[in-house]
């Protein structure tokens, strides 16, 4: 059975281009096993650990401490309103935003997931939570698992995280016989991670465990058991709150601006924090039980575990409260190793995106990196010397939005209804993106070199707008179908 599944293998990777990198190895004794966890937006400073003492996040914290966080990991962004969908696809195949098939929501068998490469090179391969791209590429990336959610969310009208609509582990692919779930959508899914661990104890095979949350996502209802809750009077209210943003993005009417009427009060906006937050603490003390278990089963220092959120969240951050914009709270997010060979306690402030996971793995463990893989490796970050990181970080949201961001310094620009303004960060001295600079006289020629970087970065990433035409040669708002149209 074992030389048939490697021989179909070598057969899809023949069709993929990827011979060298999918071949299987003919030995995995003593590799180290991977945990993958993922929250649903969670922006980046959300750990208590890492600054923020309102939060309760004592298993984040241990990651932090037992590990290397990246503390300027961005996304890319996105070409459809649930930018989850195309980062979550960036993060598994390590392609860009615009070499994305389907603006995200598919992955061909050109396009390696890094679970399924691992799973050729002698891994088991396990998922539960959500999987939010196609399910031929699930079928692809995974040997095993269970409590699966196929899709963005549990919609609040059939009982949101309380009733997660679910799928056991079918190997036809089909997915075919959901079953309703009874309890907070985060329970099944450790629960399904823990199950695993113990059954995984003593097999001498490595495994990759991909386990994705729903939460922080709305709704957010998060159960008062889990031991943490706060009420609106015991958060602070961001220093960048605004009762609206102060003009129009291109999204103000999305699904998930329309949870909180306009203006944003101060108390509407500190409630939605604290539910926010709970989300976090909650999903924070499922976590706490994977690691614990990883632990009992004596699996934990032979195992890789990465910690990432697949896109940051506004929650009342400049009158916003949604991920469709490009200020830090909706593109920045946290991203943390763990595990042998890599550093304890340590921070590393380059820019990096979540696509340059995938090769960061491929070389801790010694698996070839696939031709396709657009990331970098991390790795000399956990060596000892200097790590640079990426020089910029670069963010698009349909054709609505465009940002770079270069030695601190964020440009960001709007193609809406005819209308073309223009911010200018200094993100050293204003973090909080609350004085923009770009009308000011002495930041003319740092606009002008920023707009340059900026359209460069369009095109040597195939961004079918252009800020040189009009409109960027898209002056209406784009339907998803048409984004789709024009991306390979």
């Amino acid at each position: 059975m074992k030389k048939t599944f490697f021989i179909a293998m070598f057969f899809v990777v023949a069709v993929a281009g990827n011979i060298t990198a999918l071949k299987a190895q003919t030995s995995v004794a003593g590799k180290p096993n991977i945990l993958f966890i993922l929250t649903d937006d969670q922006t980046f400073n959300t750990i208590h650990a890492l600054g923020n003492k309102e939060i309760v996040t004592p298993n984040m914290d241990k990651l932090v401490k037992e590990g290397t966080t990246f503390t300027q990991a961005h996304i890319m962004g996105g070409l459809m309103g649930a930018i989850c969908c195309p980062s979550r696809n960036m993060i598994l195949s390590s392609r860009s935003l615009f070499r994305l098939h389907k603006a995200g929501s598919y992955i061909p068998a050109s396009d390696t997931t890094f679970p399924e490469l691992f799973r050729a090179n002698g891994y088991i391969t396990f998922e539960t939570g959500k999987w939010h791209q196609d399910k031929a590429s699930f079928k692809r990336s995974f040997s095993t698992g269970r409590n699966i959610l196929f899709g963005g969310m549990s919609s609040p009208n059939t009982g949101g995280h309380y009733r997660p609509r679910l799928h056991h582990y079918d190997s036809s692919g089909r997915y075919n016989k959901p079953f309703w779930g009874d309890d907070f959508s985060s329970v099944y899914f450790a629960d399904a991670a823990i199950d695993f661990l113990k059954s995984e104890q003593h097999q001498q095979q490595p495994f990759l465990m991909y386990v994705a949350f729903t939460s922080p996502h709305d709704p957010r209802t998060a159960p008062s058991w889990y031991g943490h809750s706060y009420r609106a009077d015991e958060v602070s209210l961001p220093p960048n709150y605004l009762p609206r943003h102060p003009f129009d993005n291109g999204e103000l009417d999305i699904r998930g601006e329309m949870l909180l009427p306009f203006p944003r009060t101060k108390e509407a906006v500190k409630r939605e924090i604290a539910k926010y937050y709970a989300m976090i603490s909650e999903v924070d003390y499922q976590i706490g039980r994977i690691l614990d278990e990883l632990k009992q089963t004596g699996r934990d220092k032979n195992t890789i575990i990465v910690f990432a959120g697949d896109n940051g969240l506004s929650v009342g951050q400049h009158g916003l409260l949604t991920k469709q914009n490009p200020y830090e709270s909706a593109i920045r997010v946290p991203l943390v190793f763990a595990g042998p060979g890599i550093p304890k306690d340590k921070q590393v402030n380059a820019y990096v995106y979540l696509n340059d996971i995938y090769p960061t793995l491929c070389e801790l463990t010694q698996v070839p990196v696939p031709a396709t893989v657009e990331g970098i490796s991390l790795k000399a970050a956990f060596d000892k010397g200097s790590f640079k990181g990426r020089d910029q970080v670069f963010f698009a949201y349909s054709n609505l939005q465009r940002a770079v961001v270069k030695d601190s310094f964020k440009l960001a620009c709007y193609n809406v209804k005819g209308q073309h303004p223009v911010q200018l960060f200094d993100l050293n001295k204003d973090p909080w993106e609350m004085h923009n600079l770009a009308d000011e006289p002495q930041y003319q020629n740092k606009v002008k070199s920023m707009t340059s970087l900026l359209s460069g970065s369009m095109k040597q990433l195939g961004d079918f707008c252009d800020l040189d035409k009009t409109g960027w040669g898209y002056p209406v708002k784009m339907t998803l179908k048409e984004v789709t149209n024009v991306l390979p």
